[in-house]
């Protein structure tokens, strides 16, 4: 018994090795559990203390609490699994470039049955082995931060749409370059140089190029713009527990970006059809059609304008008393509810119960935290158009501001109520 309470104690919730029942997974399946079962529980009424459940208002702080807590221990166990589940990607990654390499093999020898094998393959299997060995070491120097993934992987732990773009069309032209590499060293005619020298030319890549070029300046520009509406609290960010592949189509929150989505189609299109044009004529680089490049362009600029118009700083409308059926109408005094109305309380993706109990509500100089209250699958109290808070006793009687800090930091405007003895 004693061995096994000392395997239980190295192997908890928190720990990161991904091999034992007890892992990062299964420590954050077993809060989660823990906690929806809480929340159900709770807000069915049952588990609340008799010595507070006279008290609507001790109660529901009581409850507020014990939720709170539970969610603090979900998201660390969420961030322990992201971290492993991180760890454990490079490998992932790197398998899956080694694989794609296994697989241009088998696909220049399926060719090659009756065409022969020649110098344009045995250039493509090279310039794939030498991409695939500088992926492979990319990856080992990054395989805390998803390996071959980390450089498209944002500030906000999540995939990004214009860096994935513009590393899928660095990675086609990289590997295009090495193919003439190749065949120019291969190239045992100066006639054949000559031909392989001109397929760099402008006027063959000219497309290409400018595609290039705006993908890549799309991906500085977007990095720029974020972090500038950020700072100046236009834009709410919050940081992911760990990247999943739907946030190249998705917005924060985890819906269906339209920006996002077309903008990550069509460049893949149009990679494939670059693709395509190399391998069938991989004495040059691909020249993409202008009616193409065009089609990307414009695909760009709606992506940076849907970047320019997303989020906006949340914002209170008006304040008023919370009455609940059978109250007299009154002004509002200490210790009353107040009912705060607006528009961007809650960030895109702090749905989850540990960030709603970091919001909080300025009431002239004192901060209210904003109590959590539960209901069978989710929360009715904090939303993202109505918060619901007591006036503390703290507050002095008059004309006081109220102002609301979202999870993500960014504050409100003020606005003014009248608080009564």
């Amino acid at each position: 018994m004693a061995v096994q309470e000392a395997r239980q104690s190295t192997h908890g919730g928190g720990c990161t090795c991904g091999d034992c029942p007890h892992g990062a997974r299964e420590g954050h399946r077993r809060a989660v559990a823990a906690f929806l079962a809480k929340r159900d529980e709770l807000a069915a009424g049952r588990g609340v203390p008799a010595a507070v459940v006279h008290s609507a208002g001790a109660s529901r702080q009581w409850v507020s609490d014990e939720l709170t807590q539970s969610a603090r221990v979900v998201a660390e166990r969420g961030r322990a699994e992201g971290e492993a589940w991180l760890a454990r990607l490079w490998r992932y990654t790197l398998a899956a470039v080694w694989v794609g390499v296994v697989a241009l093999l088998l696909v220049q020898a399926l060719t090659a049955v009756g065409a022969g094998w020649s110098d344009t393959r045995t250039a493509g299997l090279v310039a794939a082995l030498v991409m695939a060995l500088l992926l492979s070491g990319a990856a080992y120097l990054h395989r805390a931060r998803g390996g071959v993934l980390a450089p498209i992987i944002g500030e906000d732990n999540r995939l990004s749409t214009s860096r994935a773009v513009a590393a899928s069309w660095v990675l086609l032209v990289v590997f295009a370059v090495l193919v003439l590499a190749g065949e120019l060293a291969a190239a045992s005619t100066r006639e054949a140089r000559d031909d392989l020298v001109d397929g760099l030319q402008i006027d063959r890549a000219a497309g290409l190029v400018t595609v290039l070029a705006v993908v890549c300046a799309v991906a500085v520009l977007v990095r720029r713009v974020v972090g500038l509406r950020v700072l100046g609290q236009k834009l709410q960010k919050v940081r992911a527990d760990r990247p999943r592949a739907a946030d190249l189509l998705t917005d924060d929150s985890g819906r269906g970006h339209f920006a996002d989505a077309q903008y990550f189609l069509i460049s893949t299109a149009a990679v494939v059809f670059a693709a395509v044009r190399l391998a069938r004529r991989p004495e040059h680089l691909p020249d993409l059609p202008w009616g193409l490049a065009l089609l990307v362009l414009v695909s760009a600029a709606t992506y940076v304008a849907g970047k320019y118009s997303e989020g906006g700083r949340p914002v209170i409308l008006s304040v008023v008393r919370a009455r609940e059926a059978g109250d007299l109408d009154a002004p509002i005094r200490t210790g009353d509810d107040i009912e705060i109305r607006g528009a961007g309380f809650v960030p895109p993706g702090a749905q989850s119960a540990d960030r709603l109990a970091r919001m909080a509500v300025r009431i002239g100089t004192v901060h209210v935290h904003v109590p959590l209250v539960p209901v069978a699958g989710g929360f009715t109290n904090p939303s993202d158009t109505v918060l619901t808070v007591p006036v503390p006793v703290d507050v002095e009687p008059g004309r006081v501001d109220v102002q609301v800090i979202t999870a993500a930091g960014v504050e409100t405007n003020r606005c003014t109520i009248d608080v009564t003895d």
